[in-house]
């Protein structure tokens, strides 16, 4: 059912929201700095091989730790390594796992949290008692726990970013189904005799999306922040690949005769991270004002 709009008197329609979405987003400058630099690391990556002037791989002895110049814009690594082409095609990686992790973070916390609100009962019990054993491990740590059983590769990163997000993820879903499943609608829909899965992922999920939503976008920032540090304990994306942790990791031993190793790829991190936050702030002022 569609929601509708008390103050005009009239249907929101998804048609009619985009419009409203654009307006709200545009006319918060938080929100349009941080789209802004998320769409440049998008158009970043999207353009990686026209921008990167060298494979991201290749090395050259006879150009090591050296600082920015007309041949290397960003300068290069230890091994010679361009850190522009790398911090170019680095962005492709994590633009691929940060949301992706986020996804199935999202995906699975949003199933069991719908499930364990609307039941309730021993199965909320159970599932939350589970979800509550897994956030007693600090996030870090429950990181290094996976990676070292399953090894370091982009899908464990991505299992692990997921299996640590998704227990916050459903408690905050399960709250807002024990709200939701207390409406009129709910209720009228328990009589027309819809089944438990229609009434979660009709009627509930769709009232429910707008914080599910802003909380998908905040936790993109918390995956990019996540396989930065992974990266930075050697146990992200293993070598060569450019993985701006690894990066980091590899520059800091010569921070102090090249500092640009260290400083690209941590400035990289770190705006795309606030970028992310920026715009789920403009995201959360939305959906308030328009929930």
């Amino acid at each position: 059912m569609a929601a509708t709009d008390l103050t005009l008197g009239v249907e929101r329609t998804p048609r009619r929201r985009m419009p409203e979405i654009i307006v709200v987003l545009t006319s918060s400058k938080v929100a349009m700095v941080g789209l802004a630099l998320v769409v440049f690391w998008i158009l970043v990556a999207i353009l990686a091989p026209v921008i990167a002037p060298y494979d991201p791989l290749a090395q050259d002895v006879t150009a090591m730790n050296q600082g920015p110049s007309a041949a290397h814009p960003l300068g290069t690594d230890h091994l010679g390594r361009d850190l522009l082409s790398r911090i170019a095609y680095g962005s492709r990686l994590i633009l691929v796992l940060a949301p992706l992790a986020a996804l199935c973070s999202v995906a699975i916390g949003t199933a069991l949290g719908l499930a364990a609100g609307y039941f309730g009962g021993w199965s909320d019990e159970v599932l939350m008692r589970v979800l509550d054993a897994i956030m007693v491990f600090p996030t870090i740590l429950l990181y290094l726990i996976v990676i070292a059983l399953a090894g370091a590769s982009g899908i464990n990163v991505v299992v692990a970013i997921a299996i640590a997000g998704a227990p916050g993820i459903a408690r905050m879903v399960r709250s807002l189904t024990i709200d939701i499943k207390t409406r009129d609608y709910i209720a009228a829909a328990r009589l027309r005799g819809e089944p438990a899965l229609y009434i979660m992922w009709a009627e509930i999920l769709p009232n429910a999306r707008g914080p599910i939503i802003v909380d998908g976008m905040i936790r993109v920032g918390y995956a990019v922040f996540a396989i930065g540090t992974l990266g930075f304990l050697g146990l992200g994306l293993p070598p060569p690949a450019p993985d701006w942790g690894s990066m980091v990791l590899a520059g800091r031993r010569f921070i102090w005769t090249n500092p640009w190793a260290v400083l690209w790829p941590a400035l990289a991190i770190s705006s795309l991270v606030v970028g992310l936050n920026l715009l789920a702030d403009g995201l959360r002022e939305e959906s308030l004002r328009y929930q």
